[in-house]
């Protein structure tokens, strides 16, 4: 596996278009690959570490869709969007369709696993887990739904499960993109307009809905890094 580089940069880019979060992301997780690459070329004294990354970011309203959903998930027509000023993407993720808007804490790590260990299962467990440890920061039992990816609220009781965070990656040559959307004080009146993540008989929550009062997203995010850099073994650093 060679050396591995434990930091992890964080970048808080506050509220920007998906699209332009996504050609940051591009940007970043070509520039891991493009070194690991190189690094092919070279004996191991020569090897650059490559790089990690931790984006923070929240999204204006859009309707984004993964590579195994399907348009149908739309419950609105492209007009009412428009009047709505909500943007739709197509993107290279996996899962379904998804809502990001204001009020919702989105990460997106861009990790080369070779630098923690090559394991999508686990880094999907792991991020879920780090919710999870952050909800419990803030009072509430989240949890899992085996067969399912993403945390729950009131997981255990079917009919009642709400999901809090929405998680979709792509990974490539074990560098990883896209991650996950937890719902902080997010207006849950746009996820009428979708069946979320292609799950029909589930709702969906907010931390703030579910707690009574808005929350601080800064707060949320400190809580996110803390549970990552447990969970990951990370060092961050700061950009």
């Amino acid at each position: 596996m060679g050396h591995q580089n434990k930091q992890v940069a964080i970048k808080g880019l506050g509220r920007l278009a998906y699209q332009e979060a996504w050609a940051i992301q591009e940007a970043l997780f070509n520039e891991i690959v493009a070194i690991k690459l190189e690094n092919r070329k070279l004996d191991a004294s020569h090897q650059k570490l490559t790089p990690n990354y931790l984006l923070f970011c929240e999204h204006p309203h859009v309707y984004t869709l993964g590579k195994s959903g399907t348009a149908a998930h739309l419950l609105a027509s492209e007009a009412t969007l428009r009047a709505q000023g909500v943007s739709l993407y197509a993107t290279n993720r996996g899962g379904d369709m998804t809502y990001h808007g204001p009020g919702q804490l989105v990460v997106y790590p861009i990790l080369d696993l070779e630098n923690f260990f090559m394991d999508i299962h686990r880094y999907l467990r792991f991020l879920e887990e780090a919710v999870i440890a952050i909800l419990k920061d803030f009072g509430l039992l989240g949890g899992r739904i085996q067969g399912l990816t993403g945390v729950w609220i009131d997981h255990e009781d079917g009919p009642s499960a709400r999901k809090v965070c929405a998680i979709g990656v792509r990974t490539s040559r074990w560098v990883t993109m896209h991650g996950l959307a937890l719902n902080v004080n997010t207006d849950l009146r746009y996820f009428d307009q979708i069946i979320p993540c292609g799950i029909q008989d589930k709702k969906v929550t907010s931390m703030a809905a579910v707690l009574g009062a808005q929350q601080d997203l800064q707060t949320v995010a400190q809580s996110l890094e803390q549970h990552m850099m447990r969970l990951f073994g990370m060092e961050l650093v700061r950009c």
